[in-house]
């Protein structure tokens, strides 16, 4: 084990080897196609991925409550009563705030 090590230090020691050990640090760290980047670039991808999952159903529950709304009379009174505070003339509405 000792030997490889020596081996490979003589080897760096070397031109070459200088100009193979500074390409592979700024490949690794300073390149903008950098690993870190390449690391951090996954990250995000595995974030939009969820995003974009979450915003397609949000998508279909929405398309869902639009399409209810436009068929059926007593739902769109319902949503605007209750999102609105909306009322018809001659009535009360009393909103109640439930305590935790």
């Amino acid at each position: 084990m000792n030997k490889m090590i020596t081996i490979i230090w003589s080897k760096l020691r070397t031109k070459y080897g200088i100009v193979l050990a500074i390409f592979v640090l700024w490949v690794g760290f300073f390149d903008e196609h950098s690993l870190l980047q390449h690391f951090q670039n996954k990250r995000k991808l595995a974030r939009y991925t969820e995003q974009e999952a979450y915003l397609k159903n949000k998508i279909v529950s929405d398309k869902r409550k639009i399409h209810e709304l436009q068929t059926n009379q007593t739902n769109l009174e319902k949503f605007a009563r209750e999102e609105f505070l909306m009322k018809k003339e001659n009535e009360d509405v009393y909103v109640v705030v439930e305590e935790d």
